[in-house]
């Protein structure tokens, strides 16, 4: 039996470059305006090709979201596996990865959050994200001394309220502007600094 190699398949390298064709064209293109012809020309394929991995637009979007989506689930991962770490250390970790996402995956980001109601497969893909992250984030809470109860001022109700407070404060700051993702980021820090210190 052969030996099976570990390099990526052309099917998989073809893939990979019309996502990021997708993601380089949402940068000056709505998604309204962003055309399957766009992306396989900006990919060097044919239109033909795409529609062999993906069956439109949507999926290529949604696509580019799970992608992106798995870089944040990875620093939520990181952060649940870190014990080293206080729960605050852990917690502006967290915040300064998932700015730095949002810095260099900002028209993902954004896109998720405008398309996510639009379409299921991305909303259930940025839902699950967030809140994967909040489930992550509920265990630095509980390390903290904030007890899991049923009430609003649980560990988990807080975690979960301020992930998605997360989420809409770095989604303003990317539509102001690259600037305005590190005041968010130091913002966002200080608002779960007081909820983990009282």
């Amino acid at each position: 039996m052969g030996r099976r190699s570990d390099a990526p398949r052309k099917g998989d390298l073809r893939e990979q470059a019309l996502l990021d064709a997708a993601e380089e064209l949402l940068e000056h293109t709505s998604l309204e305006n962003l055309t399957v012809e766009a992306i396989a020309q900006r990919a060097g394929i044919s239109r033909g090709s795409l529609y062999f991995y993906f069956g439109n637009k949507h999926e290529v979007l949604a696509a580019l979201v799970e992608r992106t989506m798995r870089t944040i689930r990875a620093h939520a991962d990181a952060t649940a596996r870190d014990e080293s770490s206080s729960p605050l250390k852990a917690m502006e970790r967290a915040v300064h990865a998932t700015e730095q996402v949002w810095r260099a995956h900002s028209t993902v980001m954004r896109a998720a959050v405008d398309y996510s109601a639009l379409h299921p497969v991305i909303g259930a893909a940025w839902s699950e994200t967030v809140e994967r992250f909040a489930r992550t984030m509920t265990q630095v809470l509980r390390s903290a001394g904030i007890p899991e109860e049923d009430g609003p001022g649980g560990a988990s109700a807080l975690a979960y309220a301020l992930c998605w407070m997360t989420e809409r404060t770095f989604y303003r700051a990317a539509c102001s502007g690259e600037g305005d993702l590190e005041r968010a980021s130091a913002t966002i820090v200080e608002i779960w600094r007081r909820v983990m210190t009282g």
